[in-house]
């Protein structure tokens, strides 16, 4: 949905590692931006692992995430096996990914993006983590390309309000109940927010965008047996 934020995952196949080397994630980086530029994305927050990336991003046409993507995962697959001497797939299959509300949920995945590292015990601060843009985010280290959402504009009145608002959100860890939420969301391609906004995503997409219920459906219960759950 163009002008909706959007996060999105990629795995490199089988969970094997597609970063190697400095110069790997530098040019993943570079034909980021660039490809980002082309396809009328605005890139907010990214962090590369070593064998997946994390993006949050702002597409401005329907098929820009997915422009995006094509472009730069054909670009980088090239360079690794050339680089390599590799071939074959290095991804797994298409990026996962979720539409995210405003609001809390866009911080919210700003700091789930940049804390990976952290999460998976790399590092002990995400300022640590070289290949995110903590550092930009947090800090003010020049990061060319990367455009702030206006939730994170929100933040101050000037760059270093917002830049030290934003240190602030990182003092506390991220609730893990929206960490859950983040995950779900993204692996099955669901809308993250509230039940309004995932209703409107739903009605505007046409298709389910909410975990459906697994199981046969329950038998109701009758209006003598109900009356017993009333009290609570």
């Amino acid at each position: 949905m163009p002008g909706v934020p959007l996060h999105l995952i990629q795995r490199g196949n089988n969970r094997q590692a597609c970063f190697f080397e400095e110069d790997d994630y530098r040019f993943y980086l570079e034909w980021l931006i660039t490809y980002a530029k082309d396809a009328g994305c605005a890139v907010h927050a990214y962090v590369l692992m070593t064998n997946h990336v994390h993006l949050l991003l702002t597409p401005t046409t329907a098929g820009g995430a997915g422009e995006l993507m094509k472009r730069l995962g054909q670009r980088y697959v090239q360079y690794v096996n050339r680089m390599y001497r590799r071939s074959g797939t290095l991804w797994e299959g298409r990026f996962r990914s979720c539409l995210t509300q405003e609001d809390s949920y866009v911080l919210g995945c700003y700091r789930y993006i940049e804390l990976n590292p952290v999460r998976a015990g790399m590092v002990g601060h995400p300022g640590e983590y070289r290949w995110s843009s903590y550092r930009a985010n947090a800090q003010g280290e020049m990061e060319a390309g990367l455009q702030a959402h206006a939730c994170y504009r929100a933040l101050g009145k000037d760059k270093e309000k917002r830049q030290a608002a934003y240190r602030e959100l990182f003092r506390t860890q991220l609730d893990p109940g929206l960490v859950d939420q983040v995950r779900e969301a993204t692996n099955g391609n669901y809308a993250l927010g509230s039940s309004r906004f995932q209703e409107e995503v739903g009605r505007a997409l046409g298709r389910r965008v909410v975990r459906g219920r697994s199981g046969r459906p329950k038998k109701q219960p009758n209006t003598a047996t109900m009356a017993l759950f009333d009290s609570d």
